[in-house]
């Protein structure tokens, strides 16, 4: 079978970072995106349900998947050079952190706060991933996919896309898109974001007066490293839930009531808050249940620290949702994927 792989009952142990034991009724690695129909044709693909795969870094597995999971492992990056800025293609199987130090050697601008993100390519628009006060979705030109209802490939441009705030339409109609492969637009130069999070006091640390997009990768690598455990060391996928949305004035009260809660600007009448603080506040940074619990570095984390099934993972993330929602009245929503 050229440009891709079949195997039957296959372990994804190794296929996800919080390393939850368990097996796929079906993996398809896919080196040739064109593969695809042929792929999704075959009786034992066709009378089941797909689920497509990077590197686990952002999905909490709760049991053997019952379904074909389809591992995107295509590979390549081509630039389109277009006066100020340039196009680049990159293939959905390429690792995200790669690219983005693939760009800043480069020479291009405006992905350097997101660094050290685990993860595909393919992965970032599906999420819309950020850190560090920015977004992918600034950055992505279109996006190519296979369209599963309409049986066809498609380019979907930003608009298509439909992003907010870790958000897509490729999230909202979950299971329709493939990503095959993105089109980022990165200027040489740009402003850099460094309002956010200590960055900016991180690169006067490292003594520097005029900062460029390495110094601030450089800043966002520190930062991420004292705070976030590292999925190679401790099971993991990053931030566990995202910082709650909510009206303006239900902010104002909760911080009143709380004062240090971090809260922020957001679209509308509407603020963002800290789901980590929450966390810390409610007394669950560093606890743990078994091997499930939230990390002592981060308390947005959830942790594997050794054998955690995925069922004891999910009830510890329910356990602190009930635990946040009890002391501040906000209801906390997972970041990844829960399959």
């Amino acid at each position: 079978m050229g440009g891709f792989t079949l195997a039957s009952d296959a372990p994804l142990g190794g296929r996800n970072t919080l390393r939850v034991d368990a097996r796929a009724k079906l993996l398809a690695e896919v080196h040739d995106p064109m593969k695809i129909p042929e792929i999704l044709a075959y009786p034992a693909v066709k009378a089941g349900k797909v689920l497509v795969l990077g590197e686990g870094s952002n999905m909490l597995i709760k049991g053997d998947v019952d379904a074909t999971v389809l591992a995107m492992a295509n590979a390549g990056v081509e630039t389109f050079e277009r006066d100020d800025r340039v196009l680049i293609r990159v293939a959905a199987g390429e690792r995200w952190d790669d690219f983005v130090r693939w760009s800043l050697g480069n020479g291009y601008a405006g992905l350097e706060n997101l660094i050290l993100i685990p993860g595909t390519v393919g992965a970032a628009p599906i999420q819309n991933i950020g850190a560090y006060g920015v977004e992918v979705a600034e950055f992505i030109d279109t996006v190519e996919a296979y369209d599963t209802h309409a049986g066809e490939f498609v380019v979907l441009d930003k608009a298509a896309c439909a992003f907010s705030y870790r958000d897509s339409s490729f999230k909202q109609q979950a299971g329709r898109w493939i990503v095959v492969a993105v089109t980022f637009a990165l200027p040489r130069e740009r402003p850099l974001s460094l309002d956010y999070a200590g960055i900016r006091e991180e690169v006067e640390k490292m003594g520097v007066a005029r900062p460029t997009p390495y110094h601030v990768a450089e800043a966002v690598v520190r930062l991420r490293s004292r705070k976030l455990p590292d999925p190679a060391v401790i099971g993991n996928a990053g931030s566990f839930f995202k910082n709650p949305v909510i009206g303006q004035a239900q902010a104002e009260a909760l911080a009143l009531a709380h004062p240090g809660l971090p809260v922020w600007p957001h679209a509308g009448n509407t603020a963002k808050i800290s789901a980590g603080w929450l966390i810390e506040g409610a007394g669950f940074k560093g606890e743990r249940d078994g091997d499930a619990g939230m990390s002592h570095r981060h308390a947005l984390v959830l942790v594997n620290h050794g054998k955690a099934t995925g069922p004891q993972l999910w009830a510890f993330a329910q356990k602190v949702i009930a635990g946040v929602q009890a002391k501040y009245g906000i209801t906390l929503e997972p970041e990844p994927l829960i399959v």
